[in-house]
C-alpha cells in the first residue's frame, strides 16, 4: 500500500480571497514571552545598526491570544479601514483545504507602517491553522510573500510582532528578517507588550567570487 502525500498549494489574488481567508484561525496560547537586550554589532555590520538579542521567559499563567478579537484587526475588517487594490492575498490550502493565509500592504498612504516609501512591503499578516503548524505552510506563505514584494520593485519586507508572540519572532528569525526597531510603549492599553518590528533585505544578492 502506498501512503499519498499530502499536497500544498499557494493561491494568490485580490480581496475576493478575503473570505476563505477569514475560515484560518490566528488565535494562539502565550506560555511565554521574550525579554529584549540590546547587543553589539556583530561581524562586520555597521556599529550604528541596532541589534537585540531576545531572552525567553515562561509566564506563570498562560493566556490566548487573538488578534482577530480586536476591533477592526479582523480580515472582514480591513476593507473598511484600507483602500485594498493594491494589497495582495495568498492562501495555502493541503488537499483542497485551506490551512493558511497572509496579506501583504503595498504603496497605501494610509498605512503608517510603510513610511511613506513604495519601495517597501508590509507583511500585514501571517496565520496558519493550528493543526497545520509546524508543516512548513508558514515559511511557503511567507516565500510567496516576499516574491511578490520583490517582484513589484520593493527592497524591503517589512514585519511587526510583539514580544509576547515567540514563535513569530523565532519563525522570522529564520526567514532572515532583522529586529532593528523595539517600541515599549507602542500599545498604551496593552503596557506589558512591545512593539517588535522585523525588516527582511529584497535586494539581489551579488554572486560570491569562486
Amino acid at each position: 500500500m502506498t501512503a499519498r502525500t499530502a499536497r500544498m498549494e499557494i493561491a494568490e489574488g485580490t480581496a475576493a480571497l478575503l473570505a476563505d481567508y477569514a475560515l484560518v484561525s490566528i488565535a494562539y496560547e502565550v506560555t511565554r514571552v521574550v525579554d529584549v537586550e540590546e547587543a553589539g554589532p556583530v561581524g562586520d555590520a555597521p556599529a550604528s545598526e541596532p541589534r537585540f538579542r531576545l531572552i525567553e521567559r515562561p509566564l506563570a499563567q498562560p493566556y490566548l491570544k487573538n488578534y482577530d478579537s480586536v476591533a477592526g484587526d479582523a480580515p472582514s475588517e480591513w476593507a473598511g479601514r484600507f483602500d485594498l487594490a493594491r494589497w495582495r492575498f495568498f492562501l495555502a490550502r493541503i488537499d483542497g483545504q485551506v490551512v493558511g493565509a497572509a496579506a501583504v500592504a503595498f504603496d497605501t498612504p494610509t498605512v503608517d507602517m510603510l513610511e511613506g516609501r513604495r519601495d517597501l512591503a508590509q507583511l500585514w499578516d501571517i496565520r496558519v491553522a493550528p493543526d497545520a503548524r509546524g508543516r512548513g505552510v508558514g515559511e511557503a506563505l511567507f516565500r510567496a510573500a516576499e516574491r511578490w514584494a520583490a517582484a513589484n520593485g520593493c527592497r524591503e519586507l517589512k514585519v511587526e510582532t510583539q514580544n509576547v508572540n515567540v514563535p513569530a519572532c523565532r519563525f522570522y528569525e529564520r526567514q532572515g528578517c532583522q529586529l532593528r526597531v523595539v517600541n515599549r510603549g507602542a500599545y498604551p492599553d496593552l503596557g506589558h507588550e512591545m512593539q517588535l518590528l522585523w525588516y527582511k533585505d529584497l535586494t539581489p544578492r551579488e554572486p560570491n567570487p569562486k
